[in-house]
């Protein structure tokens, strides 16, 4: 009995020092590897920020890209699991990248500015010329959310007071853009805008496709019931229900 004592003792002793050298094999990998998750991270953070600084003139467009881009791939993920076709979401993103670089383009070469410079030069507004394509960009602005307002009220909203609120919004949002895209931005600062444009595009197609789709409860149901399973137990009870013998099973 001592001896098997001194065995069992030894054989714990070693057990102990071989769960010690795993458990320090295992800190030690769990260490590699959240140190090579940070420098992934950090890759990306830093890179992201780095590229903003150098192409964009601020980090500040990084940041602001980063969380529009986390944002639009949560929303594209929830889309496509109720049930929205990968196509149609591939086909919004493609219609954002195009309002992306219209944007971009246009607000990078000051051709918004230059367009309200000439309207006004040719209206002849009797302001100051360095504001004049700022009034001149309200003007249209407004003008155009005027004509946007009525057109919608016409068609989409129900009569009442939503109609006389639909258009007024729509021209203080119409002189709001106007006023904004005449402001000469440069190439960076309307490349940055761009992007940031591009984004919002393709949130706001997403989420206005569901909304006017909306989610089909029955086949969501259907993806996670399985009927097949069911309707072939159904079939295989009956089959077997004919051939037993009178009284057995019912």
């Amino acid at each position: 009995m001592a001896l098997v004592r001194a065995h069992l003792d030894l054989a714990r002793t070693e057990i102990g020092e071989i769960a010690g050298e795993v458990g320090r094999i295992v800190a030690l990998a769990a260490l590699a590897i959240a140190v090579i998750l940070f420098a992934g991270l950090l890759l990306v953070i830093g890179g992201t920020l780095f590229l903003s600084e150098w192409l964009l003139g601020s980090m500040g467009w990084g940041v602001l890209h980063g969380i529009l881009l986390a944002i639009a791939v949560a929303v594209a993920a929830g889309v496509l699991a109720v049930g929205m076709p990968a196509g149609r979401v591939a086909r919004w993103l493609l219609v954002a990248v195009v309002v992306g670089l219209a944007v971009g383009g246009a607000l990078g070469l000051e051709l918004p500015n230059q367009l309200y410079r000439n309207l006004g030069d040719g209206a002849g507004l009797t302001v100051e010329t360095g504001v004049r394509p700022l009034v001149a960009g309200l003007l249209v602005g407004a003008l155009v959310g005027l004509v946007v307002g009525i057109a919608v009220a016409a068609t989409i909203v129900g009569p009442g007071g939503g109609r006389f609120a639909t258009v007024l919004g729509l021209i203080v949002a119409g002189a709001l853009v106007g006023a904004f895209s005449a402001i000469t931005f440069g190439p960076q600062v309307g490349a940055a805008v761009g992007i940031t444009v591009g984004y919002l595009t393709w949130i706001a197609l997403m989420a206005a496709d569901v909304a006017r789709s909306g989610v089909d409860m029955d086949a969501m149901k259907a993806r996670f019931y399985p009927t097949a399973t069911i309707e072939t137990s159904k079939e295989t009870l009956e089959w077997l229900q004919k051939r037993m013998p009178p009284g057995i099973g019912s």
